[in-house]
């Protein structure tokens, strides 16, 4: 395989909204673009062109499956497309991009990640993102095409959670690499004041808060207790949902990164109040490199990804119960600051895409040479066309 690649990269989930994976597949693409290499991003729905520009790709490297039609999905809503019509886009993507590799995130999803995986004909490359025990779309997938599983060359899991969940499910041994953010797009600035807001403190939830899975009733429920301390605090909800009339709860609506991160780099506290089912929580090491305390469940992911060689650098409390929580986020308020934040940011810096793009890069070129050796191409399964 040359020096430079030219990388295909399929991610199932329409880009018309934002989400984690999303986002993972821009911020991968922008830095195998940096280091000289050739990228081309299929997936459902279409950026914007600032969120191109944002990750230093452009019009011609994002190639639309066509619109998503959104399907309850690990206790969420996935907008994914499937079907003849995305299996020829699907195909005519791979016939015209004259791939080196290519890398296909949720592989086992019925979406253009599966019709990618069985119709591919050069190395390949998986990431499990997802974490729900059981699942049985994930379970079916591998009954019914087990052939389409064994195209993979390497597999990547984003935590040891998503690694155990896939390999429990028939799915290959992977290697674990979290997802990636950009620490310099989150400065840290200095607080010479109590409260990074002001005169109040101020803790933010982000997240699509109608899906119960994300916790923000259990953020309501534990804050009268919090109050009794704090009874001029203040709460931020950043993403999308219903906004509720709660007294001294802002809900902000969607924003742009920009904005997400002037909003956590202004905030005391972070709360990820999960109940379950994630895999990793890229907003986790986005609220440590901007300097915010996180307090979050502790679920087996969020601890892997907010532990260092100390262990966790957040104040992790029993999911789902709002007494816990209020207890966890007081002792962050009353902790001082300074050195914390600074072991918080070392480990966002852990996740920096200088640190985990070569590591994935490193898989491209391990799949490639386990690929020169396996069998010819043609004979793996054809999904759909």
């Amino acid at each position: 395989m040359n020096d430079c690649l030219r990388v295909g990269l399929v991610c199932p989930y329409s880009f018309a909204r934002a989400g984690g994976v999303q986002n993972h597949v821009l911020g991968l693409a922008g830095w195998l673009r940096s280091q000289g290499h050739s990228v081309s991003i299929l997936a459902p729905g279409r950026p914007t062109a600032a969120m191109l520009h944002g990750a230093g790709l452009g019009a011609t490297d994002f190639t639309s499956a066509g619109p998503a039609i959104p399907v309850s999905y690990n206790g969420s809503v996935a907008r994914i497309n499937f079907g003849p019509a995305a299996a020829l886009r699907v195909r005519d993507w791979l016939k015209h991009g004259h791939f080196d590799l290519v890398h296909v995130h949720e592989p086992m999803t019925p979406s253009i990640s599966l019709l990618a995986l069985g119709r591919a004909r050069v190395p390949l490359v998986a990431t499990f993102h997802t974490a729900t025990p059981g699942s049985r779309t994930m379970g079916l997938a591998y009954q019914l095409l087990p052939q389409a599983a064994e195209r993979i060359d390497r597999s990547i899991a984003v935590s040891r959670t998503a690694a155990r969940v896939a390999e429990a499910h028939g799915g290959p041994r992977s290697t674990v690499i979290g997802n990636a953010i950009s620490v310099r797009e989150h400065p840290l600035a200095e607080c010479t004041a109590r409260w990074r807001a002001g005169d109040h403190p101020r803790v933010t939830f982000v997240g699509r808060y109608d899906e119960p899975r994300k916790g923000l009733t259990v953020l309501l429920d534990a804050l009268p207790v919090v109050r009794r301390r704090h009874p001029d605090l203040r709460v931020q909800v950043v993403g999308a949902g219903t906004a509720r009339r709660t007294a001294g709860v802002q809900f902000t609506g969607p924003l742009d990164d920009r904005g997400r991160n002037e909003a956590l780099a202004t905030s005391d506290a972070y709360v990820a109040p999960h109940t379950g089912r994630e895999s990793f929580g890229i907003v986790l090491l986005e609220a440590l490199a901007s300097g915010a305390p996180v307090v979050a469940s502790d679920l087996p992911a969020f601890r892997e990804v907010v532990s260092d060689e100390h262990g966790p650098v957040a104040d992790l409390f029993r999911p789902g119960d709002p007494q816990a929580l209020a207890e966890a986020l007081l002792t962050s308020l009353a902790r001082p600051r300074g050195q914390w934040e600074r072991r918080g940011r070392r480990r966002a810096e852990a996740f920096d895409w200088s640190v985990v793009g070569p590591q994935v890069l490193e898989v491209y070129r391990n799949a490639a040479g386990s690929a020169s050796s396996a069998a010819p191409r043609g004979r793996s399964p054809r999904l759909w066309v």
